[in-house]
C-alpha cells in the first residue's frame, strides 16, 4: 500500500474509546449462541475515535494510520496462537484493507432462505449429504458451495454485503460450531451485531433510511510477514474497521478461528 501522501492530507490519529459498550455482547442470549458456535471468548470489538474528517477515497490512508497509531499498536486486541489475548505493538510494513459494501437496512436481503427448499415447513434447515462435512445442511451448502444448485438465490452483489458476510461467518462458526436446527438464530444475531457496527441516517425531504457508514476488512503485516488479524489465513478469522464519519468514531470487529470458550466466562 502506497505509504506516500500528499502534503496537504495529515496522517489520522486515534484514541481508544475504552468505556463504549456494544449491545451484542451484553445479551445473554447472543453470548449464548456465540458460546455454541465456538466464538465466544474468540470474537471482540473495541472503538476508537479519530481527529479529522473522513472520506471513503481515504480509506488506505485511514487503515495505514490506524496500524501505525501509538494508541492502536498500544491498545489493538488480537489472540496469539495460544489462544490468550494480546496487543498488536508491532511495527506494520504493509496494510490491505478492502471496501466492503454496506447498504443494507433490513434483514430482507434473507428472504431468499424461507422459499429455496432451504428450510422444511416446519422452519428447520433441511439436511444433506456432503463428501467432507459430516452433519451438512442446505444452509451451508448455499454459503460455500458455488456449483450447489440454490447457490443462485443470493446475487454476487448481495454476497458482498457486510449484513450478509456477518450472517455467513456466524453459521460457520468456530473451531468447535454446534450448529443450529434453524435459522432465525442466525439472522437475529447478525442483525444485532450489524446495528452494532454500522451507523445510519434518515433523510430528511425523502423521509428514507440510508447507511452512512464504510466498512474496511483489513489485514496487516509486519517484516514476517501476515500477523493480523491473524498469521494463519481462514475465511473465519476476520477483522473489520466501521468508521463513522458524523461522529468519527471506528467499530473494530474481530474474530480468530478456533476453540471458542466453552466455560460462559
Amino acid at each position: 500500500m502506497a505509504e506516500d501522501k500528499l502534503s496537504f492530507e495529515q496522517a489520522y490519529t486515534f484514541n481508544l474509546l475504552s468505556n463504549k459498550k456494544f449491545t451484542f455482547q451484553q445479551n445473554p442470549k447472543v453470548t449464548g449462541l456465540l458460546m455454541k458456535w465456538s466464538m465466544l471468548g474468540r470474537i471482540t470489538t473495541q472503538a476508537f475515535n479519530f481527529d479529522q474528517s473522513f472520506q471513503p477515497y481515504r480509506s488506505n490512508d485511514f487503515a495505514w494510520d490506524f496500524f501505525q497509531d501509538p494508541q492502536v499498536k498500544n491498545n489493538l486486541k488480537v489472540l496469539d496462537s495460544s489462544g490468550s489475548w494480546t496487543l498488536l505493538g508491532r511495527d506494520i510494513t504493509h496494510v490491505n484493507a478492502e471496501v466492503v459494501p454496506c447498504t443494507k437496512v433490513s434483514v430482507d436481503i434473507f428472504d431468499p432462505v424461507y422459499s429455496n427448499g432451504i428450510l422444511r415447513p416446519s422452519g428447520h434447515i433441511v439436511k444433506c449429504y456432503h463428501e467432507i462435512y459430516p452433519d451438512f445442511d442446505e444452509l451451508r451448502m448455499i454459503l460455500l458451495e458455488e456449483d450447489s444448485d440454490n447457490y443462485h438465490i443470493f446475487s454476487a452483489s448481495d454476497r458482498q454485503e457486510f449484513l450478509f458476510r456477518l450472517f455467513k461467518h456466524v453459521v460457520l462458526g468456530g473451531e468447535l460450531c454446534q450448529y443450529e436446527d434453524v435459522v432465525d438464530p442466525y439472522i437475529d444475531t447478525a442483525k444485532l451485531i450489524y446495528k452494532d457496527m454500522v451507523s445510519v441516517q434518515k433523510d430528511p425531504d425523502l423521509k428514507e433510511i440510508s447507511v452512512v457508514s464504510t466498512i474496511l476488512k483489513v489485514s496487516a503485516y509486519d517484516a514476517s510477514g501476515l500477523c493480523y488479524p491473524s498469521g494463519i489465513e481462514n475465511e473465519q478469522t476476520f477483522a473489520y474497521l466501521c468508521i463513522d464519519p458524523f461522529k468519527r468514531h471506528v467499530y473494530v470487529l474481530y474474530h480468530s478461528f478456533g476453540i471458542g470458550d466453552f466455560s460462559g466466562n
